[in-house]
């Protein structure tokens, strides 16, 4: 599903037909948009961490006729280093090769693996969640995300029984060498250096001069973001930098921006960098306090690389959640913002196909194709650093060039979401909606793919009917659904 809001917009209907009862994608009960996650220790329990490490090098042995070497990373949780042994395990169970990293972001990963022609990379992580949570995510060889049918491929090998016990034979299906054929761990003590002068070699100006606050999330950024700007030159102030296992994401980080936002203007530092847990994603705050969301941040990179003739067919990809305003820029200015479902691994499909090197999402995940092969939180950080140091200009300013029209998103709990696309009552009152927010405005209705919620997001140049439109569609689904 793929368009972009510039034809939508001088044709309200395609919104409805294009994105109004799309479901998140079916990954099975394993794995979602993001690999597999839950609470560490009951559904993601270490006897599935080994399932998984096992079978996804026992596939990728099958498959190649060799000894997978597989890099394994993750970020600060407590639950970290019990997953890790357990994926570990499983990869030497089979015979493979596993090359521990320990605690470093998740771009580092999917860098290190094409970086040492690995075969694989898993990176155990939950991302912005919170501690109790954990999650594992699977990198190819070529540095990208698996694709929904190799992500398949795996849940195959792995079943659970009525009870939702796994189930020990079904991921059994491998061989188990013994003696001198068992696999190995090894640990690579300079993958965080070999991450970092990559990291660097992504720009080419001085930040001196430069007061910068950093919210490291208590999460993997901790040992990195600070230093590589301290390094380049500018004055940091690092917060959230000291993960016990517990804090990560805990009222802090890309997703908890406030504090941030209000120290920004106490220490009158030129801006502040939010990470989340594992620092694949960047929010920025402006000199002023005022939150500059990934939407922004592609909007100032993105505009400044089709100033300067660097950005490849004029156009970035974005997802269904992206502020209409970002489309209206770049088309003032001859660009196109390309809309794909919600997800970044849906972006980073669209990108190589159409051979773009901007992408991203409003929560601040945003990948520079040239760069990296996901979303990667420090080098988005230099991107934007450089567009300030190149233009002279404040964060301020640079995030004016885009205006954000009000949105406006409501969760409704609903009993059967499956209902949703054949409510006659429910796609009238959406009709309704469109008709009122007219042709700069749009309605967005999906359900989600995890919980029993319907997804009711609005958005137009006047807050008041976009308040409007929103609840009215809510108070529909409450009542025919609900």
């Amino acid at each position: 599903m793929v368009t972009d809001w510039g034809s939508c917009l001088t044709k309200p209907m395609i919104i409805q037909d294009c994105h109004t009862y799309q479901e998140e994608p079916n990954m099975g009960r394993l794995f979602g948009t993001d690999g597999v996650r839950g609470i560490a220790n009951t559904f993601l329990s270490p006897e599935l961490a080994f399932a998984l490490g096992r079978v996804g090098a026992g596939i990728i042995a099958r498959r190649l006729g060799t000894r997978p070497t597989v890099i394994v990373g993750r970020d600060t949780r407590l639950s970290g280093d019990m997953l890790e042994a357990a994926v570990v395990s499983g990869i030497a169970s089979v015979g493979g090769h596993a090359v521990n990293i320990g605690v470093i972001p998740t771009p580092g990963v999917a860098f290190l693996v094409r970086d040492l022609k690995a075969h694989a990379g898993i990176i155990i992580s939950a991302s912005h969640n919170l501690m109790e949570y954990n999650g594992i995510k699977f990198i190819s060889g070529d540095g990208f995300k698996l694709s929904d049918k190799e992500e398949l491929d795996i849940e195959k090998c792995i079943s659970f029984d009525e009870r939702g016990m796994l189930c020990l034979n079904t991921y059994d299906d491998f061989p188990r060498p013994a003696g001198s054929d068992v696999g190995r761990v090894s640990y690579l003590q300079d993958a965080g250096e070999r991450y970092i002068r990559h990291v660097k070699s992504t720009v080419n100006v001085t930040l001196e001069g430069l007061k910068a606050v950093v919210d490291c999330a208590n999460g993997a950024a901790s040992s990195y973001t600070p230093r590589l700007l301290k390094d380049l030159g500018a004055h940091v102030i690092a917060i959230n930098d000291k993960p016990d296992g517990t804090n990560i994401n805990a009222r802090c980080g890309s997703t908890y921006p406030q504090v941030l936002a209000e120290l920004v203007v106490e220490k009158g530092a030129d801006l502040g960098l939010a990470h989340d847990g594992d620092a694949d994603r960047l929010i920025a705050v402006d000199e002023k306090g005022n939150i500059v969301n990934g939407d922004h941040i592609m909007a100032i990179c993105g505009l400044d690389l089709l100033r300067r003739g660097m950005l490849p067919h004029n156009t970035i990809v974005a997802t269904v959640y992206s502020n209409l305003g970002l489309s209206k820029t770049f088309a003032r200015e001859g660009g196109r913002v390309v809309i794909t479902q919600n997800g970044d691994r849906y972006v980073l499909e669209e990108m190589r196909k159409l051979g773009v090197i901007l992408g991203g999402e409003q929560s601040g995940h945003i990948i520079f194709l040239d760069h990296n092969t996901t979303g990667d939180g420090i080098i988005t950080a230099l991107a934007l650093l450089s567009v300030i140091r190149r233009t002279g200009a404040r964060l301020s300013e640079l995030a004016s060039w885009m205006e954000a029209y009000p949105q406006v998103l409501m969760n409704v709990r609903v009993r059967n979401k499956q209902a949703l696309s054949s409510n006659f009552a429910v796609s009238q009152s959406i009709r309704r909606a469109e008709t009122l927010l007219g042709k700069d405005g749009r309605m967005f209705v999906r359900s989600s793919g995890t919980e029993p919620l319907v997804r009711v997001l609005g958005e137009g140049p006047d807050e008041s009917l976009v308040k409007a439109a929103v609840s009215e569609v809510a108070k529909v689904i409450r009542e025919e659904l609900g």
